[in-house]
């Protein structure tokens, strides 16, 4: 099949796998849409949103539909870095016996990972760049396609423990969810205060979506459109030529070259789920905000002001 045809397909395969997730999840279409991009890009996303807005259902959701074997981990300040990647244990033969631990799957929802120390949020990181665990000395390659979705709760910050950079920088997309508006949030009540039960159907297999991912890198950018992408990001850079005032004076930190990467890599999912065959600069344009937000580092006047990313990002656009 040529290139071509496989993002007329993928554009169709898409659609069908809305309409499934649009059984259980209502609205949060912008959500749902950047979940996926960061899926078919092959990177991870961080949910951020205060408690009932259904971040964990719409994981679990999304993974029914793709067909792929999920696992939530439940972060807590007493996890261990064991209890995600498994531990070894002396079996009845008096044999170290290495038993997996929840990491080992396609999806990982980490569930509120700003509630654990660092050295556990960390147990994360080789498995998300590398695709693969390190345990006493053993090393363990996960199988693929492989994800984390992580959640976090801006409001409550008693016990919470903020994500160090490096691990932020590792998740493609920071998406925001907004409260549902007064007609979705009745569709809601209605949906799941009745004894109707819906099954989600498997659309996809672990195959078709590493096809899919390796379709996406194939496509072709124009060079001003990379260039665009990576000027974008050098302006986040306080210490840069092209920084704006805005960022000089509220940003301490700009977003690295991971930046610019992922800004294409979206970009390009971004143009074939519309059935372009090649992004231009407003599909890197949208894709942007949820990119950027959690890679450029605010200082303490951006807070005493009250100047948020978005609007540093909004003066970049």
């Amino acid at each position: 099949m040529s290139d071509v045809a496989a993002i007329e397909q993928f554009v169709k395969r898409y659609k069908d796998l809305r309409t499934e997730i649009a059984k259980v999840i209502v609205g949060q279409d912008e959500v749902v849409n950047q979940v996926l991009i960061s899926i078919f890009s092959g990177g991870h996303s961080l949910l951020i949103g205060v408690p009932g807005l259904a971040k964990t259902l719409m994981v679990n959701t999304i993974a029914q539909a793709l067909g792929l074997d999920f696992k939530r981990i439940q972060f807590t300040p007493d996890l261990m870095p064991s209890d995600i990647l498994g531990s070894e244990i002396l079996d009845e033969d008096r044999h170290f016996k290495f038993i997996k631990g929840p990491i080992f799957a396609n999806i990982i929802l980490a569930d509120e990972i700003n509630r654990t120390p660092p050295k556990t949020q960390a147990a994360l990181l080789e498995a998300m760049q590398e695709r693969a665990v390190t345990v006493a000395g053993q090393h363990y390659k996960l199988e693929l396609p492989y994800f984390v979705l992580a959640t976090q709760n801006p409001i409550e910050q008693e016990g919470t423990y903020p994500l160090p950079e490096a691990q932020l920088d590792r998740f493609m997309f920071a998406i925001n969810l907004e409260y549902p508006s007064f007609n979705e949030e009745v569709q809601v009540v209605k949906a799941t205060t009745s004894d109707t039960k819906t099954t989600i159907n498997a659309l996809f297999s672990a195959k078709e979506i590493l096809g899919f991912q390796h379709l996406i890198r194939r496509i072709p950018v124009a060079d001003n459109v990379i260039e665009y992408a990576v000027t974008m990001v050098g302006k986040t850079r306080p210490n840069g030529d092209s920084a704006n005032t805005l960022v000089k004076n509220y940003i301490d930190w700009g977003a690295g070259p991971r930046a610019s990467q992922n800004l294409i890599l979206a970009a390009k999912t971004h143009a074939a789920i519309h059935g372009k065959f090649s992004p231009d600069i407003e599909n890197v344009k949208a894709v942007a905000h949820s990119i950027l937000r959690h890679r450029i580092i605010k200082n303490y006047k951006a807070d005493a002001e009250g100047v948020s990313e978005e609007q540093i990002i909004n003066s970049l656009l």
